[in-house]
């Protein structure tokens, strides 16, 4: 074998699983990433929101969800207390990294009054604990990680992998972009968002089961940022689910950025939105996303591409990004330059155009986040105010969702599938777990081999 483990993307679910194989004596490793390296990478690169050293998290405001109900999945395959046990190991090797100690989400009377005031609005308030690491540390973080994994992983960046073959029944080969095939004993496959549509065309080809994703379509939602202060000063983030009352549809807050900005995202080309939030840098308005869950069958099945051609619908009208007064989209009207130079928030993206939501979003979807923009201000009020913002569209691609076992090892053997890419994780935390779960099975494995060996040996 070439390699005793290849890792197949850079972002942290791939970084997790490099760093504990190295601290399990598990070598040679090979690490690969198809975008840039930390030190050449810059966000506006084409994809060099999601692709490079770090992956989506790089430029991510970098909120370290600690709760296990939320970013992902993994309580499906773990008992909760194994999952507890592990987020507390990951959240600990972030602080050791240059995460903040401090943690938000611990003050349980605001928990229990925003609990009882989101039944009264017809809303689902899910308790979360985080930690916020800031888009501004994230950079230094990501390059500790590099430091560490300097001559203990062999790391190679703008290289991507484009087929994952079999060798044997437990062993493996990678055909690489630049012509060359690698074998490997283990394959760690971390793709992320950026590589959902990859993976899922691997596991196809290889036979692997998977269930469709849904695909998150919404805006970003715009506010001063003392409409959002009684809800995240004590909490920092607030997630809250609505259920609608026209559609039945499953709507959520998705990414609460207290006196944070909104951002571009480019996704392969389509420019989506996103927002971020500083740990010392801080602006007058607060932002967060209302994404519509959206789930397909039959005879479409396909959410991936139906998320890519609101985005791209989107792009064709705004030439980019749209942004519109809540007031504007409520009177059927598009918001204009000199409308938008009336509203009372202030933009913190300057690229968005000003225009007309509602030739971008279907109606079923818009009716869903007007609906829930309702119910919220009764917790936050103003939020239902004329002078909001709206931004759009916001997408989440998700990946198929494959089947795994507790490990997440895929039926065939030594192939594991982890992170976002895996269908099984939506955030910095359960992703980077899902790495080091990975990597303890591969290392408990070889180890076991190891000893049998020198036992045939003796």
């Amino acid at each position: 074998m070439d390699y005793q483990v290849v890792i197949i993307g850079a972002g942290p679910a791939g970084l997790f699983a490099a760093m504990h194989l190295a601290q399990q004596g598990v070598s040679p490793v090979l690490l690969l990433e198809q975008g840039p390296d930390l030190s050449d990478r810059h966000r506006d690169q084409p994809g060099g929101i999601l692709c490079g050293w770090g992956g989506a998290g790089a430029y991510s405001d970098g909120k370290l969800i600690l709760s296990p109900e939320v970013g992902g999945f993994l309580g499906d395959l773990l008992p909760l207390d194994e999952l507890n046990t592990l987020i507390q190991e990951v959240d600990y090797t972030y602080q050791t990294l240059g995460a903040s100690p401090d943690l938000y989400g611990g003050d349980q009377d605001a928990i229990e009054l925003l609990k009882a005031r989101a039944r009264h609005a017809g809303l689902i308030f899910i308790p979360t604990r985080l930690r916020h690491i800031g888009t501004e540390n994230c950079r230094s973080l990501l390059q500790n990680i590099r430091d560490q994994l300097q001559g203990r992983v062999e790391i190679r960046t703008l290289c991507r992998a484009q087929h994952i073959l079999r060798e044997s029944s437990a062993a493996w080969r990678i055909g690489l972009d630049t012509g060359e095939t690698i074998r490997a004993e283990y394959v760690v496959a971390a793709p992320g968002r950026s590589g959902s549509v990859w993976i899922r065309e691997e596991a196809r080809r290889l036979g692997i089961p998977s269930v469709p994703s849904p695909v998150d379509i919404g805006v970003r939602v715009e506010v001063p940022a003392e409409i959002l202060a009684p809800l995240c000063e004590a909490l920092y983030e607030v997630k809250l689910i609505y259920y609608s009352r026209t559609f039945d549809d499953k709507v959520r807050t998705f990414c609460m950025n207290p006196n944070g900005e909104v951002v571009l995202e480019n996704y392969n080309g389509l420019v989506t939105v996103n927002g971020h939030s500083y740990s010392l840098q801080k602006t007058e308005n607060s932002n967060f996303a209302i994404l519509v869950s959206s789930f397909f069958t039959e005879p479409f099945d396909d959410p991936i591409s139906y998320g890519q051609y609101i985005a791209r619908l989107a792009n064709l009208l705004g030439r980019g990004v749209i942004v519109q007064r809540l007031g504007d989209l409520q009177a059927g009207r598009r918001t204009t330059p000199v409308r938008l130079e009336r509203c009372l928030t202030r933009p913190t993206l300057k690229a968005a155009v000003p225009g007309d939501l509602s030739f971008a979003l279907p109606y079923r979807h818009l009716t869903d986040i007007l609906e829930m923009i309702e119910a919220i201000d009764t917790l936050a009020p103003g939020i239902n105010s004329r002078h909001t913002l709206l931004y759009g569209v916001e997408v989440k691609f998700y990946s198929q969702r494959l089947k795994l076992t507790p490990d997440l090892e895929t039926p065939l053997r030594n192939l594991f599938v982890i992170g976002d890419g895996a269908g099984i994780t939506r955030g910095l935390i359960q992703a980077s777990v899902s790495g080091v779960m990975a990597a303890g099975a591969i290392a408990k494995r070889q180890h076991k081999s190891e000893v049998h060996e020198e036992q045939f040996t003796d």
